[in-house]
């Protein structure tokens, strides 16, 4: 069975990331979605000697099948200082370590939201040069900024303009899954 892996790049329970990955997946109707909370997902900071003494856990191999699994994934990364958060950056080098090619030729939507003005464009950015480095083939780019003025949960994003182009920047994804 296919589906979309969706999830946020943030272990926050209060992600705002995440509720708009919650968000996105909740448009879908023509696929199966999968929605991953790193919340539950928490690993140790990557080292060498952790590898080698301890190996790879379960929750890291789950996440690598899911990813290789799926026929499509939709990310959003939170943003720290104008970069990915140090917990995402953490998880990218324990899959490439596991497997380098782990998410090779699999077609990202990438997506960012803060509640600054910029809508965590610096963490896209980088996330999609690092993506890219594995072999993801990102289609989709979408920012939310001012998280708190154009998002509510129960109602999704509120600015129209924005709320017409995540939908268009969706729709574009799925078509590339197809």
């Amino acid at each position: 069975m296919s589906f979309i892996l969706a999830f946020a790049g943030s272990n926050s329970s209060t992600s705002i990331n995440f509720e708009l990955v919650k968000h996105t997946g909740s448009l879908i109707i023509s696929e199966k979605v999968e929605i991953m909370n790193m919340y539950d997902r928490p690993f140790p900071m990557y080292s060498e000697d952790h590898e080698r003494e301890h190996g790879y856990s379960n929750s890291l191999n789950e996440i690598k099948r899911d990813i290789q699994l799926s026929k499509g994934i939709i990310i959003s990364v939170n943003e720290h200082n104008s970069y990915p958060s140090a917990y995402f950056k953490n998880l990218i080098d324990w899959l490439s370590r596991l497997d380098r090619d782990f998410i090779r030729d699999k077609k990202v939507m990438l997506m960012a939201t803060s509640n600054g003005g910029r809508g965590a464009i610096g963490a896209l950015e980088v996330t999609d040069k690092l993506l890219t480095r594995f072999g993801a083939n990102i289609v989709a780019t979408f920012s939310l900024s001012r998280y708190k003025e154009n998002f509510k949960v129960d109602e999704g994003i509120l600015n129209s303009d924005l709320a017409e182009q995540h939908q268009s920047l969706l729709n574009n994804f799925l078509k590339a899954i197809q």
